[in-house]
């Protein structure tokens, strides 16, 4: 089994994984249909192409949340193509200023084939939506002979510099990790975002197990406090003469 880890950070994502009418909202992590869809556009795959979305739909998905983003909400109008006519306002939300780690798991010669892709896509990729591209290259690595679980957690916090430096006062961060359900794993919740078909006239989507943990990995902005110079705590003096 090899792993293959992608940065996901833009100025705006959107994972969505269900939509009603006008109203298009974002998950707050991304879903594995939207990163399977990416590296599917990254190898040329068509819309239609059922049979190879299969392979891919079959790698084990997770994602770690190294900068949470903030929520926004944005108003779209637009015309018909063709009549003209004035389409529905729309209603849709977004990620600001978040960053990601996702990892998949599977056969290597797949992994590596879409490691490949990605560093020459044949259509750009996109953070959710074609209008969130990323702000840097996505690919990170291709990793061999470790776990899922592995590779989300030895890989280094890339947060932002000004969001690491809000937690400098923490030598390790607790980063929250969502990833598919191992078979001994029973405390999951379940997700529709197991892409079956990205056919525009009939989309398909199953439901996937997901777990949530945490891990802490080093925060390279750590300040280490000064000895000389102990945080004052006007209370400990009450506490010794207790």
């Amino acid at each position: 089994m090899s792993v293959l880890t992608l940065r996901l950070a833009g100025p705006l994502q959107s994972w969505g994984a269900s939509a009603r009418f006008t109203r298009r909202t974002t998950e707050s992590a991304p879903t594995k249909s939207g990163v399977i869809g990416m590296l599917a556009a990254a190898s040329g795959i068509e819309r239609g192409d059922d049979a190879a979305l299969v392979r891919l739909g079959a790698l084990r998905f997770g994602v770690r949340i190294d900068q949470p983003g903030t929520r926004v909400r944005d108003f779209q109008t637009a015309h018909h193509g063709v009549t003209e006519t004035s389409m529905p306002l729309s209603e849709r939300f977004y990620l600001a200023d978040a960053v990601f780690v996702a990892a998949l798991e599977g056969d290597g010669e797949l992994l590596a084939s879409l490691h490949a892709a990605l560093r020459a896509p044949v259509y750009p990729p996109f953070l959710g939506r074609r209008s969130c591209p990323p702000a840097r290259p996505v690919e990170l690595g291709l990793h061999d002979g470790i776990s899922l679980d592995q590779a989300l957690t030895d890989e280094e916090w890339h947060a932002a510099p000004w969001y690491r430096r809000q937690r400098r006062s923490e030598a390790r961060v607790s980063l929250v990790v969502l990833r598919e359900a191992g078979d001994d794993e029973h405390d999951a919740d379940f997700q529709r975002d197991q892409p079956l078909s990205f056919a525009a006239e009939h989309r398909r989507h199953a439901l996937r197990t997901v777990v949530s943990r945490t891990v802490d990995v080093p925060n390279p902005a750590a300040v280490p406090r000064n000895p000389r110079h102990p945080r004052h705590d006007p209370f400990e003096a009450l506490e010794e003469s207790a």
